[in-house]
């Protein structure tokens, strides 16, 4: 993920038969990287709510509108997993910034303060 002139990667281990396959079914499937290793792709200016962290491909939460990602993660100011107000992610979308596809949005009471970062994208596959 790039922001600004910072480029950051981090590894996802996961067994598939492509990229494809993880995500076109919209199926969610977990990984279980933390909070601290998604916020890494952003630098010391990532910020994520403290509850629910929904992480890994397809992740949304039950409310409709509000933050998903293709890959990433989600969370919210309470632990129900249903209105997530931020997430860290690649193909992301819902409230607060509908428009910000890759990146990281947060709002209400994050851990680093209210967030509107766009990103550029680069996923590897091996």
């Amino acid at each position: 993920m790039k922001i600004g002139h910072q480029l950051r990667f981090i590894v996802i281990h996961k067994q598939a038969d492509s990229l494809f396959s993880l995500i076109a079914d919209g199926q969610y499937r977990a990984t279980l990287l933390g909070r601290d290793k998604w916020k890494e792709l952003i630098g010391s200016q990532g910020s994520l709510q403290y509850n629910c962290e929904k992480e890994g491909f397809n992740v949304v939460c039950s409310r409709s509108g509000h933050s998903k990602a293709r890959i990433g993660i989600v969370s919210e100011n309470k632990n129900r997993c249903g209105s997530c107000d931020s997430r860290i992610g690649f193909g992301t979308e819902g409230y607060p910034d509908g428009s910000n596809t890759c990146g990281n949005e947060a709002v209400i009471n994050p851990d680093n303060g209210d967030k509107h970062l766009k990103a550029m994208g680069y996923i590897l596959v091996q």
